[in-house]
């Protein structure tokens, strides 16, 4: 029997692992229509299905809802990245289908279609509970507090007794001490969907076990998403119709922006079509100099083609980690969605971001007043990671032979369920106010 769980509901991906009394941890596998896996994408579906009832929708969540949304164009609500939504007081839910889902609605459904396609993996019963959180939640004005009252209500739904939360960065320290063959000073470096985050702890081995000691924390809502945005401003965003313009009363004026703010966003594309803003924009096309860049921008909304842009735009930033130019394929612009991107070019779309990283660093390192020569090894986990101007955050403070990579998806969820183990979980913690 499992006596702790450890969740780390992801941006990209969700993972959940189980600790036993041995100390050691192991992944819960899931099975639905896509397949099995041990890790699931943070996405939901909802189709009407008349079989169950006039009101009552089919619900899938991972590649199970990549796929229904695929194979039911025009019928299914697909969201994905829905932890964006967590600390935004400003997200007061969302209409799928003529029903209302809060944010907790949402965290709630998806965790029992987990559930379920865990089936026979799924500890029972569950004791405690140990969920991961950024340092600094993803948005403009995120309210940490907010987003963990919600996390307390879906958790709770699910009749979880003992919850706790801790910082994922500190999570992916722990799973990464376990490899420790002696005592050390570790930074890790959790780039997520929606959050770079750092976090410094000492660690010593004591009678033969593990000794933590937090130093400090730090992060900012900037990541791989934010990335995947500049790429979209860039080359996708112009060609339906950013910086065009509309006239009105004799008058030309621009487009507005915060429409090609909301589209960047490509996992917050279903909430964006339900929006006054979204009717608004509809209402332009027949005032627009170039009507048919803005038609062809609401079409692409019409069509639901947030998941086709995500993996158009992976994909050139992938390839970029590893070459020096890349092409952007996006089919649904035509001849348009057809570019070769140079990875200088990618790198300066990001400057910005990449000052903010590095503060977010250096805040961690002053405010601990740790030098770098003092850090023995640097961890670095997430997908952002591999992005060659990330490492070189890092490869310039740091010795080559201290930095290591691994446990890009599990690290925190295992990391999770270790600290879930520990009799000083408080040390850990992080409370919940309100």
């Amino acid at each position: 029997m499992a006596n702790a769980l450890g969740l780390d509901f992801g941006t990209t991906n969700t993972v959940l692992a189980q600790a036993s009394q041995r100390a050691d941890t192991s992944s819960i596998s899931f099975l639905s229509a896509a397949g099995e896996s041990d890790t699931m994408r943070t996405a939901l579906s909802f189709i009407k299905d008349p079989q169950l009832g006039a009101a009552a929708l089919q619900v899938e969540a991972g590649q199970a809802a990549i796929r229904a949304f695929i194979d039911n164009p025009g019928e299914c609500r697909f969201l994905q990245s829905i932890k964006t939504f967590a600390a935004s007081p400003l997200f007061q839910g969302t209409m799928i289908h003529g029903r209302r889902f809060q944010f907790e609605d949402l965290m709630e459904v998806f965790l029992k279609r987990l559930e379920a396609y865990a089936g026979d993996n799924w500890p029972s019963p569950v004791g405690r509970v140990v969920t991961g959180r950024p340092v600094h939640f993803a948005g403009a004005r995120p309210d940490p507090d907010l987003a963990l009252q919600r996390y307390n209500e879906a958790l709770s739904r699910m009749g979880f007794p003992d919850l706790h939360y801790v910082y994922e960065p500190v999570a992916a320290a722990f799973y990464f001490a376990q490899n420790l063959k002696h005592d050390a000073t570790v930074l890790v470096a959790d780039f997520g969907g929606g959050t770079s985050d750092f976090s410094l702890i000492r660690f010593e081995t004591q009678a033969g076990r593990i000794r933590a000691t937090p130093v400090g924390h730090s992060g900012v809502g900037v990541a791989g998403d934010q990335f995947d945005a500049r790429i979209i401003d860039h080359l996708v965003a112009p060609e339906i119709g950013k910086g065009s313009q509309f006239t009105s009363f004799g008058k030309r004026l621009d487009v507005p922006g915060s429409y090609y703010a909301n589209f960047s966003r490509w996992n917050q594309l279903s909430i964006f079509k339900t929006t006054r803003e979204y009717a608004d924009l509809k209402g332009l096309v027949r005032d627009a100099v170039e009507p048919e860049k803005l038609e062809l921008f609401i079409d692409l909304i019409e069509h639901d083609e947030g998941y086709r842009l995500n993996q158009a735009v992976s994909a050139t930033k992938m390839a970029l980690s590893s070459a020096e130019e890349a092409d952007f394929r996006f089919e649904p612009l035509g001849r348009a969605g057809e570019k070769s991107v140079r990875r200088r070019d990618f790198e300066d779309w990001i400057e910005g971001d990449l000052v903010r990283i590095t503060a977010a660093l250096e805040d961690v390192l002053d405010k601990t007043r740790t030098a770098p020569d003092a850090v023995d090894k640097v961890f670095l986990t997430g997908g952002t990671s591999f992005v060659p101007a990330v490492r070189r955050i890092f490869s310039e403070r740091f010795a080559t032979d201290r930095i290591e990579t691994g446990g890009e998806l599990i690290s925190i969820a295992h990391g999770l369920a270790l600290i879930g183990e520990r009799d000083d979980i408080g040390q850990w913690t992080v409370p919940v106010s309100g």
